[in-house]
């Protein structure tokens, strides 16, 4: 297609709000995507980082009796 402004681009002879829309709702998506996959590896690291200080606490009361 050829568009003589940015005014046509935008607009995309009538198909603009699909067409952008489309996109905003694609990158809003990727967005929480991301910001999930981030929530759960700071959830999933600080689990490991608490069971290693459980098991390193009981490894020492273990040798203390």
């Amino acid at each position: 297609m050829h568009w003589n402004s940015l005014s046509e681009f935008i607009n995309m002879g009538g198909y603009g709000t699909y067409v952008w829309g489309s996109y905003l709702v694609t990158f809003v998506l990727l967005a929480a995507e991301v910001i999930a996959l981030r929530a759960r590896k700071r959830k999933l690291s600080q689990t490991v980082s608490n069971r290693e200080r459980l098991e390193t606490r009981d490894s020492k009361l273990e040798t203390a009796l």
